[in-house]
């Protein structure tokens, strides 16, 4: 995995426009991306209306001493710290199968690192892989995002399940960013830089499962068995570096509880954390 200081990717840095996608997300139902995908700060109600801006609920801390709260959408670790904290997150993302738990024909989740979105709600910068599931059919999209604006795919490449993925972003300022997927399976590399009118406050990374919007509601979550995020490193604006296994009692850890179920179950261990869904 190739990760740079902050200095050196200012420099790397150029502009890229990219085109939202005009592909279906699933067949029927859903809308396209560019007409309404969106990521949301974590929340703990499936109640559209409040879906964007609600909070999580936080439980006590568990044994491991790990702070294990829930979320109606986000599954996964995050660092936070005080605002203009952190310049980059990474890991390295070992891709599932997913499937549909209901029967329903179409369900889907996204694995995602990304800048701000926990304790700080106003942006996220983030980058991830969608995973679809469509009446036997499965699919895979590589995008990037800077909420509250919609999500956009990227071109030129390729996923497939059983790849090795490394997602990165870097915050060049607190309203341009640098984001790069590279499939370690296929030598497959994208990048752009972006600018937007939210600012970041830098003060949360996280790895994340999701169970994201499209057209302002929470899609079927699929059953994506376990997603594994290794290589997991975030680092400051200072130039220090954070792995969430050093300190697992510093790490948030979230878990998607969905009436009155919970859907995953989080591991850290050294620089890997998995998200199972149970």
């Amino acid at each position: 995995m190739r990760f740079l200081p902050i200095a050196t990717v200012a420099v790397l840095a150029t502009a890229v426009f990219a085109i939202p996608t005009t592909r279906e997300r699933f067949a029927a139902r859903m809308a396209r991306r560019a007409n309404g995908t969106a990521t949301s700060p974590h929340v703990t109600t499936f109640d559209a209306s409040t879906a964007r801006r609600s909070k999580y609920s936080s439980r006590p801390k568990m044994p491991n001493a790990t702070h294990i709260q829930y979320s109606g959408n986000w599954a996964g670790v995050v660092l936070s710290e005080a605002a203009g904290t952190w310049g980059s997150v990474a890991g390295t993302v070992s891709v599932p199968v997913p499937s549909d738990p209901t029967g329903g024909g179409v369900a889907a989740a996204s694995a995602w690192v990304g800048i701000d979105g926990d304790t700080c709600q106003n942006a996220i910068w983030q980058t991830g892989i969608d995973m679809i599931y469509e009446y036997g059919e499965v699919y895979y999209q590589a995008w990037y995002e800077w909420y509250p604006d919609y999500a956009y795919d990227y071109g030129g490449i390729t996923i497939s399940a059983g790849d090795s993925v490394t997602l990165q972003v870097w915050a060049l300022s607190t309203t341009s960013g640098l984001a790069q997927i590279e499939n370690l399976s296929n030598g497959q590399t994208v990048e752009l830089s972006i600018s937007s009118p939210y600012a970041l406050c830098e003060q949360d990374v996280e790895w994340i499962v999701e169970d994201f919007e499209d057209g302002g509601e929470l899609v079927p979550f699929a059953n994506f068995g376990s997603v594994e995020f290794s290589t997991t490193i975030a680092a400051t604006n200072a130039a220090t570096y954070a792995v969430p296994g050093a300190n697992p009692a510093s790490a948030n850890v979230l878990d998607i509880e969905q009436n009155g179920r919970v859907l995953t179950s989080v591991a850290i261990d050294g620089w890997t954390i998995t998200v199972n869904y149970i």
